[in-house]
């Protein structure tokens, strides 16, 4: 193997290697929302904010009424409860949509019909015409697929469904379908055994990854519950004379624990009673031998200050994203698409050709981004810029890192391998708004007329800049100038200062001098001649 094969295999990290993840959900509870943030290896990951009250989130079940059709798009508006109507298209109504419009249509005259005894009409064709199904006026059971996002209203369909812990269940269907990461043709055949055992005639399932292992009476009691949830949905029904809600999804702290939970999952911390108590008797139900791990967080420090989510939420969000090794990112977003640029931030191994730098820094970046994706729960097109590779064996490498890297991401994705120019397109499903963090605060000398990077960062970031300068460049006799509460932060108490820390950790001496004239968050690097060093 030459020397270039073994830099560019010790950048990429060995997929053969397994790592245990471990998981962390740090839950903070207002009064106005509940803010999650799930850990991975105590890097925040996902960031997740619910509205206590919040209305339209995905999973809730509604009857609709059609109030506009639009042969044009095949599709029709419907109102739900929103200010702007949901969007339903023929293709969102299902293959049974004859079925279900059928079921109510008894349900609201009073009939006494079970779901298990309901003969079900032919399916749909898949070129047919919304008009030929429903009318303006007419009421629709319908579910939110994606929530109001801007000016949009909700994304509704009427193919009807409720997750649970093991299974997904379908009503009007008797289809049985297992997750593709179920790899064992045995194991597959198993589950399906199991259900179509347990399994009530109208109802189709789909059978969780989670599912894998488990045997029939935790399986039959997950299909209990949804069948519940649907039962709920027919009583609802019969009462309802107008449009409204009918059943609502699990709030975004459950789903995330039924779609997440497993051994590897560490620790459950929230600061709120009441909803530790919720979480405790969720987890009971599902994962008794896990109840242990729900921890009542009852310190005077904030939540997210104490497990330090709120110093990686500053430091994640803002435009641009620093990466350890000085590579950033930049991330914009536009009405169209979001665009991610790639930069070095000039830091490179002069060991190393300009070709081999630009596929470090690449397949750096690419984890990052991945991370980003999840974080900011970024939907629709993305592009990302990456730094030009002109060998079509690197850039294959950089795809596969990428794809491997968002292997993790629960949303619906697709990369697209890299251009000769070194852009890669990624298309991601989002089915809530983006998370949207200010990252910014009131500038001390201009008192809010400009903008700075979050003072809580300030002094990683002049580290960040020491070490490079210390250990990269290896400046002799560095000068850092500071404002005088900075100088007095970084070398009070002698021995044991801050700098001394820093001298000791980078093995390199260095000066810290106060300078009366900065503004308090202004600093400056100077080299041994006195002259600055621009960073």
């Amino acid at each position: 193997m030459s020397e270039e094969e073994k830099q560019v295999a010790e950048a990429i990290p060995a997929a053969a290697e397994e790592k245990t993840v471990e998981r962390d959900l740090v839950i903070n509870s207002h009064a106005s929302e509940v803010d999650i943030a799930l850990l991975e290896d105590n890097i925040l990951v996902e960031l997740h904010r619910e509205k206590t009250n919040n209305q339209f989130a995905v999973g809730d079940v509604y009857l609709g009424r059609v109030k506009k059709l639009l042969p044009g798009l095949n599709a029709a508006f419907v109102d739900v409860g929103y200010p702007k109507e949901a969007f339903l298209h023929y293709l969102d109504l299902g293959f049974q949509a004859h079925s279900l419009l059928k079921f109510k249509k008894m349900v609201v005259a009073g009939e006494d019909v079970s779901l298990d005894k309901f003969k079900l009409d032919p399916d749909l064709p898949k070129n047919g015409k919304i008009a030929d199904i429903i009318n303006v006026g007419d009421l629709i059971p319908v579910q939110i697929a994606k929530e109001p996002i801007h000016t949009k209203g909700p994304r509704i369909t009427a193919e009807i469904s409720f997750a649970g812990r093991y299974i997904v269940l379908v009503p009007f269907s008797n289809r049985i379908s297992v997750s593709t990461k179920i790899r064992s043709n045995e194991e597959r055949n198993r589950l399906r055994r199991l259900i179509q055992s347990i399994k009530p005639n109208n109802y189709g399932v789909i059978i969780r990854t989670v599912a894998e292992g488990k045997k029939v009476a935790e399986l039959d009691a997950d299909l209990k519950a949804l069948i519940a949830k649907w039962e709920q949905c027919t009583i609802e029904m019969k009462k309802m004379t107008n449009f409204g809600k009918m059943v609502s999804e699990m709030d975004q702290t459950s789903v995330m624990l039924r779609d997440l939970l497993n051994e590897s999952f560490n620790n459950i911390r929230v600061n709120d009673e009441k909803l530790f108590e919720e979480i405790q008797g969720y987890i009971q139900t599902f994962a008794p031998q896990k109840a242990g791990i729900v921890q009542l967080y009852s310190g005077k420090e904030p939540i997210f200050d104490y497990y330090n989510v709120a110093k990686q939420i500053k430091g994640f969000f803002g435009k641009i994203v620093t990466i350890k090794n000085g590579v950033y990112l930049v991330i914009e977003h536009t009405e169209a698409m979001h665009v991610i640029d790639v930069n070095s931030g000039h830091r490179l191994n002069k060991e190393n050709s300009p070709e081999e730098n630009a596929l470090q820094v690449n397949l750096e970046a690419a984890k990052e981004i991945a991370r980003q994706l999840r974080l900011r729960d970024m939907g629709g097109i993305i592009i990302v810029d990456f730094i030009d590779l002109h060998e079509a064996k690197h850039r294959k490498q950089l795809y596969e890192a990428l794809v491997e890297a968002m292997k993790p991401d629960r949303a619906k994705h697709t990369v697209l391998p890299a251009t000769k120019f070194g852009l890669i397109q990624i298309t991601r499903h989002r089915v809530r708004p983006e998370t949207e963090v200010q990252v910014q605060e009131k500038c001390p000398v201009c008192d809010g007329e400009g903008k700075i990077r979050p003072a809580i960062l300030f002094i990683d970031e002049i580290e960040n800049h020491l070490k490079y300068l210390l250990v990269d460049q290896n400046e002799k006799n560095l000068v850092l100038q500071v404002h005088p509460f900075i100088y007095s932060y970084l070398c009070i108490n002698g021995l044991f200062s801050i700098r001394r820390k820093w001298m000791k950790k980078y093995g390199k001496k260095f000066t810290v001098q106060s300078m009366p004239e900065f503004h308090a968050l202004q600093y400056n690097f100077q080299n041994a001649n006195g002259d600055d060093i621009k960073i």
